[in-house]
């Protein structure tokens, strides 16, 4: 099998050998006057948090394209597949993390997927902040700058706990401005819906298997996910296959009927249909486009 699309973790922006570093912040453009040959689409094997603060451009992530301006704040999870055309006046603050930077001393394996930006399923790789919170990430960003450039002693406990402040705003600010016990309980149960998907997404397809798996009613399910992200539970768990299915398609050499193998289809007819019903082209077109 040979890759295609390069994996980059933080140690290669640093490009230093026997690298142990985890964390990383800048300025969006020092970042991007470093590393004006990385524009080709690639992935990361950490988080990443970007906000444009001037410029604007293009930034394109698992395939979808958005417009990026001032006030857009961008989320990467490891893995997501990306590529960005910003324009030279871009600015704006990027911080890079690895999940062992939180796992260090808070041992919940599932901590960062808590957050509703880190998750590839539901849309939620870019918004826009608010006014009224722009102050606060601004501050926060730049403290956090700041700090990642001092050698004050409890540097990386500072930075820690500056950045969960950081986080924690951005997910109220991404949560409705109501929020019920009905609310609560919805996102909780789309969370755990999601967590499931992503464990089991190869093996099971079918809504039933995760009703059963939540202890609910299939009906119910796709009630609460249709309340939360206006699509049922069986495109949830459609999108997620689909999602997997391009990433395999342009980043490695594995044939059409080894993937369709891999996702656990019937054989490479029915994958295909499938694949072309979703996204209007076969799979062997995808990843001639994506090439």
């Amino acid at each position: 099998m040979s890759t295609r699309i390069p994996t980059y973790s933080i140690c290669n922006f640093f490009g230093i050998e026997n690298c142990t570093k985890d964390f990383m912040a800048c300025s969006l453009s020092t970042f991007l006057n470093h590393h004006a040959t990385l524009v080709m689409p690639h992935r990361h094997s950490f988080y990443q948090l970007m906000y444009v603060s001037a410029g604007s451009g293009k930034y394109t992530v698992d395939f979808k394209t958005y417009d990026a301006q001032p006030g857009q704040l961008f989320f990467l999870s490891p893995g997501q597949i990306h590529s960005w055309n910003f324009n030279a006046d871009a600015d704006g603050f990027i911080i890079n993390f690895d999940e062992s930077f939180f796992t260090a001393v808070c041992y919940n394996p599932y901590f960062l997927n808590e957050f509703p930006f880190f998750n590839s399923m539901t849309q939620r790789s870019t918004t826009m902040a608010k006014e009224e919170i722009k102050p606060t990430i601004l501050s926060l960003f730049a403290h956090i700058k700041q700090e990642h450039e001092s050698d004050g002693d409890f540097k990386n406990d500072y930075l820690r706990a500056l950045l969960l402040q950081l986080l924690v705003v951005l997910a109220r600010a991404c949560q409705p401005e109501k929020q019920t016990e009905a609310t609560k309980y919805n996102y909780t149960l789309l969370r755990n819906f999601e967590k499931l998907i992503e464990g089991h997404f190869k093996s099971k397809k079918l809504p039933k298997e995760y009703a059963e798996l939540l202890f609910i009613t299939p009906n119910h399910l796709n009630a609460v996910v249709a309340s939360v992200t206006g699509k049922s539970s069986g495109e949830i768990i459609r999108d997620r296959i689909l999602l997997e299915a391009k990433r395999m398609l342009v980043n490695s050499g594995q044939t059409i009927s080894e993937i369709a193998w891999d996702l656990n289809f019937e054989d490479n007819a029915y994958f295909s249909r499938f694949f072309k019903k979703y996204t209007g082209v076969s799979p062997d077109e995808f990843r001639k486009q994506q090439s």
